[in-house]
């Protein structure tokens, strides 16, 4: 309870909050921009500053949310991976747009995206899928995600029965797995000033780049 106190006490004087951020005319890369916030959440100390809401929703306007973690953001877009058959994918792939929401508490920071989803090639996704873990491998086996389980110890059967069947294989890349890159149309990074008198800075994209501006808190 003390330091849940002391905590306040620092946000409501206004202390210990990092600077804000310049004008938003003087910025025109929000890629650029991610990478130097997304390098800070790393040096943080935050337990997976990777981590990412993804919101889809069914052609109907049925929204759902689930975190994910990010395996690439560069001058195309956010790249994260997962089962083709699981419902996020069912819904992405009959609705393409997308919203992702990163939030680093400790910095007082988020970033908001809104675009549209496309799947990677097979080659990239290949690349990434034989860099992970071997456990992890078998996992996107033997997940059928999404869909009702009867009892742990199957999937753990499942589990088994793949470890056998690959043993001292190379694990080929299932045709159920795989990427999806978030080509943005907007993002907004988000930083906490003192008195809730928060940065809020928009890009949009426009035919000829990204143009920017400020929001109210």
């Amino acid at each position: 309870m003390r330091i849940l106190k002391n905590i306040r006490a620092l946000l409501s004087s206004g202390a210990g909050i990092v600077v804000g951020m310049p004008d938003a005319t003087s910025m025109d890369d929000p890629m650029a921009l991610f990478e130097t916030w997304f390098a800070a959440a790393r040096k943080s100390g935050l337990f997976l500053p990777e981590a990412v809401t993804v919101a889809s929703s069914t052609p109907e306007g049925k929204p759902s949310a689930r975190m994910v973690l990010l395996k690439t953001a560069d001058e195309r877009g956010f790249v994260f991976y997962t089962n083709y058959e699981s419902r996020k994918a069912g819904e992405l792939d009959a609705n393409p747009n997308v919203a992702l929401l990163f939030h680093w508490p400790i910095l007082q920071r988020q970033v908001r995206v809104e675009g549209r989803v496309e799947r990677v090639s097979r080659e990239e996704t290949a690349e990434y899928y034989h860099s992970r873990p071997r456990g992890s491998q078998i996992g996107a086996w033997a997940s059928k995600q999404s869909s009702p389980l009867d009892k742990r110890s199957t999937l753990e059967e499942r589990v088994k029965e793949l470890e056998f069947r690959f043993d001292g294989k190379d694990i080929p890349l299932p045709d159920h797995w795989g990427g999806y890159l978030v080509i943005p149309d907007r993002i907004e990074f988000w930083q906490g000033r003192p008195f809730r008198l928060h940065d809020r800075i928009i890009f949009e994209r426009s035919e000829s780049g990204w143009e920017t501006h400020r929001l109210y808190p």
